[in-house]
C-alpha cells in the first residue's frame, strides 16, 4: 500500500505540532490533503500549504463523516493534550468520542488506512529490570500499563481511545497505532508541554532539576514515521516512534552546549515537587479554576522515567531518527527565530553547531 499523488487524505489535528508535521509530509508526497482543524485552532503552521481545510470540532459526527467522504487514508492525530481542562469531561468527549467519530467516518467511506497517533503514556513503564550499567530497561510495545500509573485524564482518556480503534480494528477496519515519545523541533506553537519545559530553560525559567530521563525525537522524523505506518504497518498493530533515551540532565547539558546558556545546577527531590504540584492543584485548579502553574499530572509524568525501545518501528517499517542533539537545537533555533525567547536571552544566546 502507498500514497500515491492524488490520494484524498484526511489529517485531523492537522493545525497542531505534530499534525501540521504530517501534513507537511503528505504535501510533499502530493497527496490532496483534507486539513480537519478546529473552529479555534491557530492555524499558522498551516500557511501557504495547498490543502482543502475544514473547520469542526471532532464532537460534530455529520461533519467529521462529511469531511472523510472519499478519503483513502486517515490520520486522527488530534486530541487534547494538556494537563488540566476547566471542563475535565472534555478530554473523554474529545480523545474517546471524536475518536469514535473519525472511526465511524473511516468505516463509511471505505477508508483503506486508519493510523491512530497515540502515546507512550499507555505503554507500561515497569522499571524493575535494570540494564549491566543500572541504567532502566527501556519499554516496548509489548509492555502493559498498571491502570493507577495511568496519570492524569490525558493519559486515560488516550488508554480508552487505543481500545476503541483496537475493537474497530477486530470488527474489520483497516488500522494501525503509532505511540510518539517525546517530539520537539520546528513549529511548535502552542507550545506543547514538552516544549514549554524547553522555553523555560530558554527563558532562563528554570532554577533546578528533576532527575527523570525522556526519550526525545524529532516531530519530523515521527511525521515519516506515521507515514511509513499507513504503507507497511500491520494490521491492529502498534509502533513506538521515538529517538534517544537521555537522563534529564544529559538534555539539560545538550541545550547548553548548543546555545551557550548555562544550565541548572541544583537537582529538586521528587517529593518536594510532588507536594508543589498537590498544593497547585488543589488551590489554583479545584478552587480558584484556573489552570495551576505546577500540574499535578506533569509532575507525575517528569518524576517518571520515561525510556522506550521502538525496534519495532525500525525493523518492520525501516523507521529511523535524527539525534537528540540535532532534534533539540533545531526546536530551539525555531523557538528564537518565532519569538518565543525573550530578548534579553536572546542576546545571550551563543549557538553552537
Amino acid at each position: 500500500m502507498t500514497i500515491e499523488p492524488g490520494d484524498r487524505v484526511l489529517v485531523t489535528g492537522a493545525s497542531g505540532f505534530i499534525g501540521s508535521a504530517v501534513t507537511r509530509a503528505l504535501v510533499q508526497r502530493k497527496a490532496r490533503v483534507v486539513a480537519l482543524v478546529q473552529p479555534s485552532a491557530d492555524q499558522k503552521m498551516l500557511t501557504g500549504l495547498p490543502v482543502e481545510t475544514v473547520e469542526a470540532d471532532l464532537r460534530e459526527r455529520a461533519r467529521v463523516v462529511e469531511a472523510v467522504r472519499d478519503c483513502r487514508f486517515v490520520f486522527h492525530v488530534a486530541a487534547i493534550y494538556r494537563f488540566w481542562r476547566p471542563r475535565p469531561e472534555e478530554f473523554y468527549e474529545v480523545n474517546v468520542g471524536g475518536t469514535l467519530n473519525v472511526l465511524e467516518a473511516a468505516l463509511r467511506a471505505g477508508s483503506e488506512r486508519v493510523v491512530y497517533t497515540s502515546t507512550v503514556g499507555t505503554i507500561g513503564l515497569d522499571h524493575s529490570g535494570s540494564t549491566s550499567n543500572g541504567g532502566l530497561s527501556p519499554a516496548s510495545e509489548i509492555h502493559w500499563p498498571r491502570v493507577e500509573h495511568l496519570f492524569g485524564l490525558y493519559k486515560q482518556s488516550k488508554y480508552v481511545a487505543e481500545h476503541e480503534v483496537l475493537r474497530a480494528g477486530a470488527e474489520g477496519l483497516p488500522v494501525v497505532l503509532v505511540q510518539p515519545t517525546l517530539p520537539v523541533g520546528p513549529g511548535d506553537a502552542a507550545p506543547t508541554p514538552t516544549g514549554r519545559t524547553m522555553l523555560d530553560f530558554l527563558n532562563g525559567r528554570m532554577p533546578a532539576y528533576v532527575d527523570t530521563a525522556m526519550n526525545v525525537v524529532d516531530v519530523e522524523d515521527v511525521a515519516a514515521g506515521h507515514l511509513l505506518a499507513a504503507e507497511l504497518g500491520r494490521q491492529g498493530r502498534s509502533y513506538v516512534l521515538g529517538g534517544e533515551n537521555l537522563s534529564f540532565r544529559e538534555i539539560l547539558g545538550l541545550l547548553a552546549d548548543i546555545t551557550g546558556l548555562p544550565p541548572p545546577r541544583v537537582r529538586i527531590p521528587a517529593g518536594a515537587t510532588l507536594a508543589a504540584a498537590y498544593v497547585s492543584e488543589t488551590l489554583e485548579g479545584r478552587i480558584a479554576r484556573r489552570p495551576p502553574h505546577v500540574p499535578l499530572e506533569a509532575v507525575r509524568m517528569s518524576t517518571t522515567k520515561m525510556v522506550y525501545d521502538d525496534s519495532r518501528a525500525r525493523e518492520e517499517l525501516g523507521y529511523e531518527s535524527r539525534p537528540a542533539r540535532d532534534a533539540l537545537s533545531r526546536s530551539a533555533r525555531w523557538f528564537a527565530d518565532n519569538r518565543y525567547v525573550t530578548e534579553r536571552r536572546l542576546r545571550k544566546l551563543r549557538w553552537r553547531d
